[in-house]
């Protein structure tokens, strides 16, 4: 993806100048100016250069599995039913709280490592499992290592508005007070968060409630997004955008209402076709209206034990176009270029521009429909890092 107007932005036969860690230069390799002829020269194996890949949307950090209950749901459990039964977020919530910092590393470093090997070089991690102050801060810490450990970009999104925790059964709004009043600040002063995000749905929060968490967040220099409209239309994707959210994420229940402002207000739409996938689900996101209104499209793995324990972004691309009807050009640029936007890092991240950081990923293929057509296959050859190659598998 570069800023040439053809498919893909696709340049043939071409050359990058790379100044240290940032894009000095891309053209065609007989165009190559006059200042970087002499510079010293790689010739790479593979087809295809493109960006890093960027997964915009994840839970990748969690204690235990899920797996009965996606046996539960395959006999006809309803999503929504073993929520309100105990099971579903919370579940991962007790597993989550129990596990020590290391834990929590150690096996969600198996998930990075997955999508490190297909490509990714930016990902957004979200709490939402701890839903105490504490383990809200934990998970956040743990997400900060996890970028350290593997020297990759890491965004955090504190997620304390995902469930209603046990200890408040019924008392939705006293929860609310608990996340605005006392998670947030600490969060904050702490520099463990780089937005907020919370669940606007009929078994989460309302729109009403998501109002006042991200207003809050807003007010302490968090970016905002929202999983809006996934399971029934509850008008968080209007509300978001209208507080200037980066992005609302699924969105399989939005209306026109809600696309127009975001539309208006430069805000992404996430897709998350695992999920769709993981939970049969039948409503998709209206893909259509949101070309009408121009309204960018980010794709992301929404890595979570409970509704998509995906960690391929190949496979991510495929069911992209497979079960959303997007183009192959569509979902590189969803984990790409919109994915990077959806993340506040389009002015250094998402495509090869002269200025932007060197994070690129070298494939083994002739065209980049191939990236999202073979289901398993694995094309991926290295990563550029800042400008320096390494091994990523």
């Amino acid at each position: 993806m570069t800023a040439d107007d053809g498919p893909y932005g696709l340049i043939a036969n071409a050359a990058i100048a790379f100044d240290g860690q940032y894009i000095a230069w891309v053209g065609g390799n007989d165009a190559v100016p006059p200042q970087y002829q002499n510079w010293e020269v790689e010739n790479l194996p593979g087809g295809l250069i493109t960006p890093a890949l960027v997964d915009c949307h994840t839970h990748i950090v969690y204690g235990g599995n899920r797996a009965v209950e996606w046996e539960m749901r395959l006999q006809g459990a309803s999503y929504a039913s073993i929520a309100r039964a105990g099971g579903g977020i919370l579940s991962t919530v007790a597993a989550t709280r129990v596990a020590s910092e290391e834990a929590l590393i150690n096996s969600a470093s198996v998930r990075l490592d997955d999508l490190i090997a297909q490509g990714l070089g930016a990902i957004e991690i979200k709490s939402g499992y701890g839903l105490d102050t504490q383990n809200e801060c934990k998970m956040l810490r743990v997400a900060k290592e996890l970028g350290r450990r593997r020297d990759i970009e890491v965004k955090t999104s504190f997620l304390g508005a995902h469930a209603l925790p046990q200890e408040y059964a019924s008392k939705s709004d006293a929860y609310i007070d608990l996340v605005v009043e006392e998670m947030l600040p600490t969060i904050a002063e702490q520099g463990l968060a780089d937005f907020c995000d919370g669940f606007c749905e009929s078994i989460a929060f309302s729109s009403a409630q998501m109002r006042k968490v991200l207003q809050k967040a807003k007010s302490l220099g968090l970016g905002l997004r929202l999983h809006a409209e996934q399971l029934s239309n509850q008008n968080g994707a209007q509300m978001a955008a209208e507080l200037g959210a980066l992005s609302c994420d699924h969105l399989e229940y939005v209306d026109a209402d809600g696309v127009k402002a975001m539309a208006k207000a430069g805000t992404k739409a996430v897709l998350l076709p695992g999920a769709f996938y993981f939970l049969r689900e039948t409503q998709k996101p209206p893909i259509a209206l949101l070309r009408e209104h121009g309204v960018g499209l980010a794709l992301a793995s929404d890595c979570n034990p409970g509704s998509s324990p995906l960690t391929s972004l190949l496979l991510t691309m495929n069911m992209g176009c497979t079960l959303f009807g997007l183009t192959p050009e569509e979902a590189l640029a969803g984990l790409t270029r919109e994915a990077a936007g959806a993340l506040g890092m389009q002015s250094q991240w998402g495509s090869i521009e002269a200025g932007k950081i060197a994070n690129l990923a070298l494939w083994d293929v002739d065209h980049p429909a191939q990236l999202a057509y073979a289901l398993g296959a694995n094309p991926h050859i290295s990563q550029l890092k800042n400008g320096q190659w390494v091994t990523t598998s």
